[in-house]
């Protein structure tokens, strides 16, 4: 072998990622056990066994990405490209091909109880975008300005969702967006944001970006959703404000409006204690748009 050869290789194989597809869920395990060459019986085992490859990759400087295998996909995948799906060979193109496109998280030795977590919530959180982005590429042009309305209910949006942080004032605030659908269940995106007295704000862009898009779709769907806004403040109190959502722009909820929605068992109805040590007040007012940044424009 020529000499700095084997060096070499090593040092391309660290700079080269490589994405593991995770079964998520004891379910999907078993799924996957009636194909013969799937080597594991037991879920905990293969959990182990997953937990020591993504250990040792890391250890040796490789670059990993964990994403979710889902059977269901897999045997869609085999169908369409008529590979067979008793084969590992088959499971690592359809990790290659289509999941490693689809929510990843990277493995940085997080315990891998973390890791699921991280992974299960990057998926939700990417199914409700796309969800989300399905019912805004549905609703055609703006009715007021002509435009593309994805872009401009998701413009508005995202300006009202630094309207709310504004008119609830320096905290840690964990906002919830909520907007029913006619066509399964409810669309539901969060995102924690932290606002200090200068007015800056800290969040995390994945999260605001699904949270907008669920915003923006409210523009398109004709049913109202719902904000909600839970701030700790820097003494550690913490106070929920609500504002009802029509047509993508929020409407402040009064103090019984948003007690009895916090209140209440949303499946049956029944009423529920109020949390401790929790204020729950009217929504607020918002700061109006400035000039030229109006949801249409």
């Amino acid at each position: 072998m020529p000499p700095g050869r084997a060096r070499y290789r090593r040092a391309l194989r660290r700079e080269a990622p490589i994405v593991v597809g995770l079964l998520l869920s004891h379910e999907d395990f078993t799924a996957m056990t009636r194909y013969p060459s799937f080597p594991f019986e037991d879920y905990g085992r293969y959990l182990h066994h997953l937990d020591g490859l993504l250990r040792t990759l890391h250890s040796q400087g490789t670059q990993v990405a964990v994403t979710l295998f889902d059977p269901d996909g897999y045997g869609d995948y085999c169908a369409t490209t008529r590979q067979p799906p008793d084969a590992a060979a088959t499971r690592t193109r359809y990790v290659a091909e289509v999941t490693a496109a689809r929510a990843a998280v990277p493995y940085t030795r997080q315990p891998l109880p973390a890791l699921r977590a991280e992974l299960a919530h990057a998926a939700d959180r990417r199914a409700t975008w796309e969800r989300a982005t399905d019912a805004l590429m549905d609703a055609g042009l703006c009715p007021e300005c002509g435009r593309d309305l994805a872009t401009c209910a998701f413009d508005g949006a995202s300006r009202t969702l630094l309207r709310v942080v504004e008119a609830v004032g320096p905290g840690t605030h964990h906002v919830v967006c909520s907007l029913p659908t006619d066509d399964g269940p409810p669309l539901l995106a969060a995102v924690h944001i932290e606002a200090d007295t200068d007015g800056d704000i800290h969040l995390a862009e994945a999260d605001a970006l699904v949270l907008c898009t669920v915003m923006a779709a409210g523009s398109a769907i004709t049913r109202p959703g719902g904000l909600v806004v839970r701030t700790t403040d820097a003494a550690g109190a913490e106070t929920v404000r609500g504002w009802s959502l029509r047509n993508g722009e929020p409407h402040p909820l009064s103090e019984a409006e948003v007690f009895a929605a916090y209140c209440t068992d949303a499946v049956t109805g029944e009423p529920v204690p109020p949390e401790p040590g929790v204020t729950y007040r009217a929504g607020a007012p918002l700061p109006p748009p400035l000039p030229g940044n109006g949801p249409h424009r």
